[in-house]
């Protein structure tokens, strides 16, 4: 699995923004240009924790723009299981940052699970110059924290030293 202070591959995948037809299209690291973006994969469409995590990031994504950070789910699943899943499953009808299918990208992250070959709950922190700050992979029966994930950027973008269970807004360490 790439880790921190490594580059995130270039790639090039077919998505989905949310349950309308005309919002499949083709997405590459440019769609994402000079923010940070938080990139986070799960095994399946169509399964039963995967929606819970797609539909938090959804609810939070306010959060994410507040911090100038985009977000961004994927699979291995294709881009028509995306769609058809936002289109059948009330919790991700609305849902406004892209899916992509991740078949290859996550071959280059190294996140597919040995025996299964579906993405690992894997989720990555880029910068805006296209560096891994953060990286993390789950299980596939355990959901990933979206409040740790936001407490984790807002630490990478103070560019301080933040001690255990630092929040945004408390004192930072100063050497």
């Amino acid at each position: 699995m790439l880790t921190v202070g490594q580059s995130f591959p270039k790639f090039q995948a077919h998505g989905c923004v949310g349950a309308a037809k005309d919002s499949l299209t083709t997405f590459d690291n440019n769609s994402f240009r000079d923010q940070w973006i938080v990139y986070f994969f799960y095994p399946k469409d169509f399964t039963f924790v995967c929606p819970t995590e797609i539909a938090e990031f959804n609810k939070r994504l306010g959060e994410f723009k507040d911090r100038d950070a985009m977000v961004v789910g994927g699979s291995t699943d294709n881009e028509f299981s995306h769609l058809a899943w936002c289109q059948s499953h009330e919790d991700l009808k609305g849902l406004k940052y892209p899916l992509i299918g991740a078949q290859k990208l996550a071959a280059d992250l190294g996140i597919l699970h040995p025996e299964e070959g579906v993405c690992l709950r894997a989720t990555f922190i880029v910068d805006p110059e296209g560096t891994i700050q953060f990286a993390t992979a789950n299980g596939l029966s355990v959901g990933r924290n979206v409040d740790e994930i936001v407490r984790v950027l807002d630490a990478l973008q103070s560019g301080e030293l933040c001690p255990c269970n630092w929040k945004k807004g408390e004192e930072t360490i100063k050497v």
